[in-house]
């Protein structure tokens, strides 16, 4: 490839997610093209292709990783698909940005990460939030110690609603969700790494689901090397809007971070205080989603490494995985403990 020549990009998903991705790759980011597109389900590749400008379109995504014309893929897949389509991709010799998770596994995590090392090609994950002005100032400011030594932090999340439960995996709260608080917390207090997870969940919004293993309530303690305690949590039911937020407590200062209002206007009036909030997460989060890519593929074009590796992916996971055994057996799990999971 050579440099005056656009990244071209194909896409492996053709929903919610990779319908923006594949936006943002067709019109968003200069010196980038979707080359094409793969989704099992035809129909959903075609009315994608057709939005995007009808770049080549494949029902079998090992036709998209054989193209020659591909140099780079953004998987956008169910999570549990993630860790063997980086395998392929990287042994296909294309550079990959994964969403979260990369993996559901450490087992998994570790042949991804060792795939894309191997053969040499760069590999990115979709931690949005490291991409949003107001996460990225917070983190530069503790970086520079303008908090002095951070004590306590809280990271959450909080959904609007909960649809459907029923296609929705065990242990999504962890694992799918909470996986970017987890994130967020190590984003946060830089130079340090977690050692010890205690979490509690319970299906308070659909009780009727517990039995399949979908929580859809969750808090978590994260006990860091330095010190520091942190908190996640998780609600499914947010009936006010997407609502993200974060507070790092340091010995010289406190930040808050995270807003889901749509806007600045505050409205007064004989029914109290009202804001229009968000209540999706491509609305609080467009301008991030957008960054992570124009990252990675500045990555692929420079050959620098990723911003947000599969080392940071396979981080967070370890704690979700700490969560889970946490819930399973009521006791606080040492990071240290699953190394070989």
């Amino acid at each position: 490839m050579t440099t005056h020549q656009p990244l071209a990009v194909g896409l492996i998903g053709a929903g919610r997610m990779g319908s923006f991705h594949a936006e943002t790759l067709a019109h968003r980011l200069p010196g980038v093209r979707l080359a094409a597109l793969a989704d099992p389900a035809a129909s959903a590749a075609r009315r994608l292709g057709d939005r995007v400008g009808r770049p080549t379109a494949y029902t079998e995504i090992g036709d998209l990783l054989a193209d020659p014309q591909v140099d780079a893929v953004v998987i956008a897949t169910p999570a549990r698909t993630h860790a063997g389509l980086v395998e392929a991709a990287a042994r296909a010799g294309k550079a990959v940005y994964c969403e979260k998770p990369m993996a559901v596994t450490l087992a998994e995590a570790d042949r991804a990460i060792a795939a894309a090392r191997d053969a040499g090609v760069p590999l990115q994950v979709g931690f949005n939030r490291r991409y949003d002005t107001g996460f990225r100032a917070a983190h530069d400011k503790i970086a520079a110690g303008g908090i002095g030594t951070p004590h306590l932090l809280r990271s959450l999340t909080r959904d609007p609603r909960l649809h459907d439960p029923s296609p929705i995996p065990p242990w999504t709260v962890f694992l799918e969700t909470l996986i970017h608080d987890f994130d967020v917390l190590r984003f946060l207090n830089p130079g340090a790494e977690p050692v010890e997870v205690f979490a509690w969940a319970d299906a308070l919004v659909r009780p009727d689901f517990k039995d399949r293993g979908l929580l859809d309530t969750a808090v978590v303690t994260v006990r860091f090397d330095n010190g520091a305690l942190a908190t996640a949590e998780a609600g499914f039911q947010a009936v006010y809007g997407y609502d993200v937020r974060g507070e790092v407590f340091g010995s010289a200062g406190m930040l808050t971070l995270g807003d889901l209002r749509r806007g600045h206007l505050t409205s007064y009036g004989a029914d109290g205080v009202a804001a229009d909030c968000v209540t999706y997460d491509q609305d609080l989060f467009r301008d991030a989603y957008v960054a992570e890519l124009a990252d990675f593929t500045d990555s692929v074009r420079t050959g620098r490494t990723p911003s947000v590796t599969g080392e940071d992916a396979r981080a967070a996971l370890t704690i979700a995985l700490a969560a889970v055994r946490s819930v399973q057996t009521g006791a606080p799990v040492r990071l240290d403990e699953l190394k070989d999971e």
